[in-house]
Order: C-alpha cells, then sequence, then structure tokens
C-alpha cells in the first residue's frame, strides 16, 4: 500500500497534504506600480484586474479594495465580469463627484449624508431619478461591506437607503403578433439563405475530393483544409475586402450571419440573449428525437447557474421550426471555424482581420468568448435587409423600423407560452419563477393585457348568459314572465298592460303594493300557492312581480349597490348570489324602458340601503 493512487486513502488514513502551509493569493494584491488592486475570477470563466490606482482620493483605495473583493468574491453576488465591470463604472462616478467637491472626503471617515444627498441631486439631474437611484444602491451594496463598513459615520450609512419607490419593474414590451410574425419569417429566410449557401459551397469542396470540381471547388477546398482566406488584390480596397467577404462566406459563417441565426434560436428556445451567447457545443442525441445539453442561466445564485435541457430534433425538413433542430444545423455551420479556433462554444465565426502578415487562421474565433455585449446589431440586421422589417404603423402614421432586441423577443414568447397556457402561470413559468415572469415580462406588456382584456370579456360574457338562464328558467316556474308597465302606472293601465283586477290595480297605482324595489301583484307564491316567504331578491324571478317606471329610481340605485358589493367579493361568490337578479334588471326590467326615461331615474335615483336589511344575516357573514 502506497500513499498515492488507489487505495492510499480509507477509514482512518486521511489523504496525504503537501509539506509546509499553503496560503492561496488573496483577491486584492498589489499592481506593476505597487498600486492596490483586485483580481477578479468569475463563474462565467472570465477574468480582470481593477487597478484603485485609476480612481481619485488615495485614502478610499484599501477599504475600497477589500469591499470590492468581498462583493465580487466567490461569496459576492457579481459574479460576472459584467456585473463587475458595472460596480465599477458605478464606483468610478461616486469617487470622481466626491473628488470634484470642493472639500472632498478624503477617507470612508469624512463621508457625510450631505455628500451622498448632493450625488443624489447629480446624478438625478444627469441621468435621470430612476438611474440615481440604482446607483446609489450599488453604492450601498458596496459601502455594506465588512472592510469598509465599520469606517463611515452613522448617518453617511443611513443617507445611503433610498426609500424612495422605484418604478414598476416591467421590461420591454414584446412585439405584437404581426411584428413577432414578420421577424419570425425574416430571420427564417435568412437562415434558410445561410444554409443553403454554405451547402452549396460544402458541395464544391467534396465534389473536388472526387475530383470534379472545377478552379472554385479547389480553392473551396484549400480553404477547408488550412482555414486561410486568399487575400485578394485588387485597385479598390473596399471592394477587395467585400469580394474577400464573400469568398469565405461560402464555407464560414461571417458575424453579419449571426443576427438572423440568434434571433431565430432566441424565439425558438424561448430563452434569453445571454444564454443564446454561451451556448455549449458539446451535446447529445437522445434516440434522434432530441438534443439534450447544459446550458448557463445567469442571475439565480451561486452555484445555479447551469440547467440541463432537453430540446425536440423534428424531422430534416422542420429543422427551422423547431429548437434542436436549428441548434443542430448551426452546430453544422460553425463546424470548421470551431475546429480551427478550438472553442468549445456553440458560435464560432470568421472575421476580416485587415492587418497583413498574421495568421489567417486566427480570423476564426467565438465572438462571445470574452464578453456579451456588442459584435451582434439586430436592429441593423432588420434595418438593412432587402426588405427592411417595419413597425406596426399608428393610426394615421407612418410605419417605423423594427427596433430588434432579445429582450423584446424574450418577452413576446414568455406573453405567448402565457397564452398556450390559458394564463396558469405556474405552467408557464419555464425559465423564470412565477414572480419573475409576471413582473419582467407579463405586467403591462399590451400583448398579454389585450389578450387578458379578451379572456375576461368572454368569460364575462359567460357568465352573465349563465346568471340569465338560471332567471328564466326560475321565472318559467314561477309565472312565465315579468309584468312590467312601461306607460304611465294608471289604475288603467294596471288593468290593462299588468292584468290586474280593479281593487289591484287601484292599490299597485297607488303604491301600496311596492316591495322592496318593485310591487307584487299577489302575495300567494304562484309555484307552491302558498304566502311567499322568498327574499325581496327572488321577486325579479316571480310572475306576480309588477315593474312601472316609478320603480326606475331605486332599481338603478340597486344596480349600484350591486356593482359596489362586486367589489368586495369573488366573482364566482357575486355571480351566485347576486348574478340572477342582476341579469333580470339588465335584460328583462331596463331594457323595456327608453333612454330618456332611464336617464331621468339616473338623476333621481336614491342610495341604495336596502340590500344588507333584505338580505338574510348569515349571507353577510
Amino acid at each position: 500500500m502506497t500513499r498515492r493512487g488507489r487505495g492510499s486513502t480509507g477509514p482512518g488514513r486521511p489523504s496525504a497534504l503537501p509539506p509546509g502551509k499553503y496560503d492561496p493569493p488573496g483577491p486584492v494584491g498589489a499592481g506593476p506600480a505597487g498600486a492596490t488592486v483586485v483580481f477578479f475570477h468569475g463563474d462565467d470563466g472570465r477574468h480582470d484586474v481593477f487597478d484603485m490606482a485609476r480612481l481619485p482620493l488615495p485614502g478610499w483605495w484599501i477599504p475600497l479594495a477589500g469591499a470590492f473583493a468581498q462583493r465580487t468574491g466567490p461569496g459576492g453576488a457579481l459574479r460576472t465580469r459584467t456585473s463587475a465591470s458595472g460596480a465599477w463604472w458605478c464606483l468610478g462616478r461616486w469617487m470622481r463627484y466626491l473628488a470634484r467637491l470642493p472639500t472632498p472626503p478624503a477617507d470612508p471617515g469624512r463621508l457625510t449624508a450631505a455628500h451622498v444627498e448632493g450625488f443624489v441631486r447629480f446624478r438625478t439631474a444627469q441621468a435621470g431619478e430612476e438611474t440615481a437611484f440604482k446607483d446609489v444602491q450599488d453604492i450601498k451594496l458596496l459601502l455594506d461591506m465588512d472592510a469598509i463598513v465599520s469606517l463611515l459615520a452613522p448617518e453617511a450609512r443611513d443617507s445611503l437607503i433610498r426609500r424612495q419607490p422605484r418604478s414598476r419593474g416591467f421590461g420591454q414590451a414584446g412585439y405584437s403578433d404581426g411584428e413577432f410574425e414578420r421577424l419570425l419569417a425574416a430571420a427564417r429566410a435568412d437562415v434558410a439563405q445561410i444554409r443553403d449557401r454554405i451547402g452549396a459551397g460544402e458541395e464544391l469542396v467534396r465534389r473536388h475530393g472526387d475530383g470534379a470540381g472545377d478552379g472554385k471547388a479547389a480553392l473551396l477546398a484549400d480553404m477547408a483544409a488550412s482555414g486561410r482566406v486568399p487575400r485578394l488584390s485588387d485597385d479598390g480596397r473596399h471592394d477587395h475586402l467585400t469580394r474577400r467577404i464573400e469568398l469565405a462566406q461560402h464555407l464560414f459563417l461571417h458575424l453579419r450571419d449571426l443576427a438572423p441565426l440568434m434571433v431565430l434560436l432566441c424565439a425558438l428556445t424561448e430563452r434569453n440573449g445571454e444564454t443564446i451567447k454561451e451556448l455549449p457545443a458539446q451535446h447529445k442525441i437522445l434516440d434522434g428525437r432530441a438534443v439534450e445539453l447544459t446550458l448557463i442561466k445567469r442571475r439565480r445564485g451561486p452555484r445555479r447557474w447551469f440547467e440541463t435541457v432537453t430540446w425536440e430534433i423534428g424531422p430534416p425538413h422542420r429543422a427551422l421550426h423547431t429548437p434542436g433542430g436549428l441548434y443542430l444545423l448551426i452546430h453544422k455551420l460553425t463546424a470548421r471555424s470551431r475546429a480551427f479556433c478550438g472553442s468549445d462554444r456553440l458560435f464560432c465565426a470568421w472575421r476580416n482581420i485587415l492587418e497583413l502578415g498574421g495568421d489567417d487562421v486566427a480570423e476564426h474565433y467565438p465572438p462571445f468568448a470574452d464578453r456579451l455585449w456588442g459584435e451582434v446589431k439586430l436592429s441593423r440586421w432588420a434595418g438593412g435587409r432587402r426588405r427592411p422589417l417595419l413597425a406596426d404603423a399608428a393610426e394615421g402614421g407612418e410605419a417605423k423600423p423594427l427596433q430588434v432586441t432579445f429582450n423584446r423577443i424574450k418577452t413576446s414568447t414568455e406573453v405567448r407560452r402565457t397564452r398556450r397556457m390559458g394564463g396558469h402561470l405556474p405552467s408557464a413559468a419555464k425559465s423564470n419563477t412565477m414572480q419573475v415572469l409576471f413582473r419582467n415580462y407579463l405586467g403591462g406588456d399590451p400583448v398579454i393585457v389585450e389578450w387578458a382584456h379578451q379572456v375576461l370579456g368572454e368569460a364575462l360574457v359567460d357568465a352573465e348568459q349563465a346568471a340569465l338562464r338560471a332567471h328564466e328558467q326560475v321565472l318559467n316556474t314561477a309565472g312565465g314572465s315579468l309584468r312590467v308597465v312601461t306607460g304611465p302606472a294608471d289604475a288603467e293601465a294596471m288593468q290593462r298592460e299588468a292584468g290586474l283586477d280593479a281593487e289591484s290595480a287601484r292599490r299597485a297605482a297607488d303604491g301600496e303594493l311596492d316591495t322592496a324595489w318593485t310591487a307584487c301583484g299577489d302575495h300567494v307564491h304562484p309555484a307552491t300557492g302558498k304566502s311567499c316567504e322568498a327574499s325581496f331578491l327572488a321577486c325579479f324571478h316571480c310572475g306576480n312581480c309588477l315593474v312601472t317606471r316609478d320603480h326606475l329610481p331605486r332599481l338603478l340605485g340597486l344596480m349600484d349597490a350591486l356593482a359596489e358589493r362586486r367589489l368586495t367579493m369573488s366573482e364566482t361568490a357575486w355571480w351566485r348570489r347576486y348574478g340572477p337578479a342582476w341579469a333580470a334588471v339588465r335584460h328583462d326590467i331596463l331594457a323595456k324602458f327608453s333612454p330618456a326615461e332611464r336617464e331621468y331615474a339616473e338623476r333621481v335615483k336614491p342610495t341604495d340601503v336596502l340590500l344588507d336589511l333584505v338580505e338574510e344575516p348569515w349571507e353577510q357573514m
């Protein structure tokens, strides 16, 4: 048994340790000129060095370096180079503001609340209230680190807590259905052209290998083997560059090809732009039906970045309509460039390096290995097509170029998936929580708002029709129809239109038969033959119910009371308890009076106080 290799450890036999004490290097160190620097190693595999000497006020450097190292270190919240750089730029704005003051605070202990308030006013005037609030929040999180918080005065720390309300936080609105369809159609058309172009170049290379190619095939075969694109000699420099790019595009993706590919992939996978840019080339194909890969989903907190997904491949002719099929197509289109640059990323492309004398193989590279921003100009692609993409024109206005962003594409896919799920957020939440889905994507989006209004309108129509059917069903068993007198409410009209005898007509005309909101022609219930003991709300479903235009003001007051009650109850409970009465008043009574009569009654209607009195006590609990 040795102390190396298999069997060297076990119960009671700890692993061998190197001799001496191991002291790992810390995140804060000295730069080339002896200045204090912070070394950053992100979870995204990117590195950076932040030099405190680039900031003013040397008295802040050492505590700021410790705080920044905590904020961006393994236990901090900023674990990508992009987020760390954003915090660094914000810190630079803060320090430069302090340095420009007539009496700047030379160290953190001299910071006052007035300095913080002045920075808020300065940033608000410069960039707006929302940006100022965000900057103050970033500075507060940095100054809350253990390395510096104990040096600050209490009033300075308190002033960093901005209690002003933030905006609602809704992200960018998505595209309308027409805009989204046009965007996908344009992306598919351009991706199909890219596929056919490179496919034709690969066919020429294959024919040259079979000994049947021409001079162009031989040139492409040499490019495929070496990765080098010939530098053509031409009097016109611009023509030379254009011709070289066109030659390279026979076999390799160019940067200008990335936009339609990424737009379509973002839409089909329903993932954001950051995830799309960092897709790996390594994958598994499951029974020829799906592709499995591990992608990066940022902003989920430490150690929760990676997620294994499975995307449908579909038949070959549907490759531009399924996420797995499109992924494999892009993998094939980028295979040659990826082999030359040795990257493990899905997206690898060819770029035209102007300098002569270098290694032309270096023109193959992964465009998002070092940074995630830049390189892809989606709106430029949309506007530079032979048929530019246009946004929906406002009424009476002119259509403007469509602004294409990954955020709007992601929002559009989230909206459409939520609609497919019938608005059920637990089912619609795919790559985010329900709260994030609503706050950042659905809330305030015009497409989802319009759809929600449509769904709600349809639901209300269904509920109203159900209440009306219930009213009619009960009415058919209790007399057949309501008796509504639309003319003058005198005894003769009561006899003629309501079918009352002379004595009952007189009493009805004098108001002696009035109940809570209507009148009752006979207190004997027509369905049971016994004295009626039902609620006054049930009068609207009884053939003995008598309504005249003198009752209109009270009925309108009842409708207002029902509307107020609706605000304090669930829709289901309201329709069950009040829906039939509301439908009877609206459809069977109010519809029989003229607009002028309803308008007059609206002006003299009382405030209803009877609804609470006519209900059973247990119904009010």
